[in-house]
């Protein structure tokens, strides 16, 4: 058993030198040996747990993805209004990337740049669901605009990146009045107007 929790801690500390790795100085300036290092393990114990490079951030990509998602969609019911369903997994979304910013930075990084494969881009969008299922249903009942997911997704979630690393980078600080403002102006960039 003990044997088993020390393999676990070794993958999980490669997972989180990755993400410290890749947000600090990007995916090509991080060479295996650095994520080694930092993760206090061998460079061939990496070989253990990934094949290579690529396969350990895809699936570090698909494991934060998960983690995000879950947290997003915790409280979420189906049964939900279009609107109140949204707000909640909004500000679940809005959360999540406030407490944990490093899992949200390596996101944003992935999201917006080519260095996932499509395969693992696939199972990421996957795990965002409900959120297209709600969408759907909310374009089906004339709530929200007959757009893209795509484009429903970059006017409504991505500007919560964009705030998030402001704040990191100290340029700006969200308090609960920005939230709701920025909430308020994700809302009207997605709900027909009636």
């Amino acid at each position: 058993m003990a044997k088993l929790q020390k393999s676990i801690d070794k993958r999980n500390a490669l997972v989180k030198a990755t993400i410290e790795l890749v947000n600090n100085s990007g995916f090509h300036a991080t060479p295996m040996s650095k994520i080694a290092k930092m993760a206090n393990v061998s460079p061939a114990t990496i070989y253990l747990y990934f094949e290579n490079k690529q396969d350990l951030v895809n699936k570090t990509y698909v494991e934060v993805k998960a983690k995000y998602t879950k947290y997003a969609f915790e409280t979420y019911r189906e049964d939900m209004s279009v609107e109140t369903g949204f707000k909640l997994i909004w500000n679940r979304i809005a959360d999540f990337k406030l407490k944990e910013c490093e899992n949200a930075m390596f996101l944003a990084q992935c999201d917006n740049t080519p260095m996932i494969d499509e395969e693992s881009r696939n199972e990421g969008i996957k795990h965002l669901q409900p959120l297209l299922d709600l969408w759907a249903r909310g374009k089906k009942e004339g709530i929200i605009k007959p757009l893209s997911d795509y484009i429903l997704y970059a006017y409504a979630i991505n500007p919560l990146s964009f705030l998030m690393i402001s704040q990191k980078r100290g340029a700006f600080t969200l308090d609960r009045t920005h939230i709701e403002e920025a909430y308020q102006s994700a809302w009207s960039s997605i709900k027909k107007c009636k």
